[in-house]
């Protein structure tokens, strides 16, 4: 049994510790947005933020989080879609078949609120999510948009 905050409701969910947080999300909490993609950590379509911080959910077993630990999903991110991020990638159209953009969105939010003004450089070393569809430089430009666009810390 594991109690989690995910999206600021308390939820407990009944699974063996090692289970990773991506499946407890959407198998067990039925929340979808976040997506399985490698699950070795490595293409970020799994991105979802604890306390803020942007994590890899298919390698973090579930006992690794604590119920005081604030888990944010996309569907937390913003419940209307508001989120400056958000409203960024729909100004520019960012996605194309859109699987990995729930994790793109997390990423940068997680980066614009640890860094609300990030260099070109900076977004290239921090977003290292993979795109198939190739759309980086729509993804740069929405996070430079968003960070324009005033307050990201939302996640």
């Amino acid at each position: 049994m594991a109690k989690l905050n995910i999206n600021g409701r308390s939820v407990d969910v009944e699974v063996e510790d090692d289970t990773p947080l991506l499946w407890v999300i959407r198998e067990q909490v039925g929340l979808t947005g976040t997506k399985y993609g490698c699950g070795v950590a490595q293409c970020g379509s799994c991105t979802v933020h604890i306390d803020g911080a942007a994590v890899r959910s298919c390698v973090m077993p579930v006992s690794a989080v604590t119920a005081e630990q604030k888990i944010t999903t996309i569907e937390g991110l913003s419940p209307d879609g508001s989120h400056p991020v958000q409203k960024a990638w729909l100004a520019l159209d960012v996605p194309q078949c859109g699987y990995c953009q729930a994790g793109m969105i997390m990423a940068a939010a997680a980066l614009l609120a640890a860094n609300p003004k990030p260099t070109e450089a900076e977004i290239r070393s921090e977003m290292t999510n993979i795109c198939r569809c190739g759309t980086y430089n729509r993804v740069r430009a929405a996070i430079d948009l968003a960070a324009q666009g005033g307050d990201t810390r939302r996640g």
